[in-house]
């Protein structure tokens, strides 16, 4: 009797495809067996496959580089009752499994995997958890107002675009600027730091505070998080700046 070893992932793909979608068709293929997984048998069982190709090496390979993409991003993990040479799919691989179209949000969440400036860990973390970009991106775009307000002084009634060009305004001519402004900064910089800004609030804050905007792209909503995390941090480095002038 012969047996006939059918490849993981078909070679003309393998040939073809980047590492992570290669490694997305080997989970595919993982999921739709039963027990636990194994590398080397997985991997065996792939050469046997691969025989008749010219380039068998070089398929195996890169299906073991495939293989490491799925741990190195947790998709799989160690079976706990068994020793360390089974594994089986953790529960974000087996969701991802079975729709990979879901792919788009699971590197979204992989852009936010490391921590956020404090002011965003809470609310914008868990709306943006549970699918509600448009409230996780406002939310942070309100904790950058918000943090522009605090540490500037100004008045209550100036908000979004107003209140960060007064915060931010350059030091011209003599004249002192915004509270905020870098007054050792040279001029264009000071100038390109009040519209990056003001620019934030008026193209992610705004529109979202008079009407419903449509984030349906969770890469897009991760990007404006990690950008009001940007500016965050920049805010910590005026109110440094403020704390060494007074000293």
């Amino acid at each position: 009797m012969t047996f006939t070893y059918v490849p993981p992932v078909p070679a003309e793909q393998i040939r073809r495809l980047p590492t992570r979608d290669i490694a997305l068709l080997l989970l595919q293929h993982l999921a739709s067996g039963t027990g636990y997984l194994q590398y080397k048998p997985t991997m065996g069982g792939a050469r046997q496959a691969f025989q008749g190709e010219p380039d068998v090496e070089v398929l195996v390979n890169r299906l073991s580089d495939a293989w490491a993409w799925l741990e190195a991003h947790a998709l799989l993990a160690r079976a706990p009752s068994q020793s360390e040479a089974f594994l089986r799919l953790s529960r974000d691989g087996r969701d991802l499994a079975k729709d990979l179209q879901g792919i788009t949000r699971f590197e979204a969440c992989e852009r936010l995997s490391g921590p956020l400036h404090p002011a965003l860990e809470d609310t914008v973390r868990t709306n943006f958890d549970l699918g509600d970009y448009e409230t996780a991106c406002f939310a942070a775009m309100k904790a950058v107002e918000v943090a522009v307000r605090d540490a500037s002084g100004l008045d209550n009634s100036l908000v979004g675009v107003p209140l960060m060009r007064k915060a931010f305004q350059p030091h011209q001519n003599g004249k002192a600027g915004g509270p905020l402004a870098d007054a050792g900064a040279e001029g264009g910089e000071q100038e390109a730091a009040s519209a990056l800004f003001a620019g934030a609030m008026g193209a992610y804050k705004n529109p979202a505070s008079h009407r419903t905007v449509d984030f349906d792209d969770p890469i897009e909503a991760a990007e404006i998080i990690q950008f009001a995390d940007l500016l965050l941090r920049q805010v910590e480095r005026a109110k440094r700046r403020q704390s060494a002038t007074t000293v």
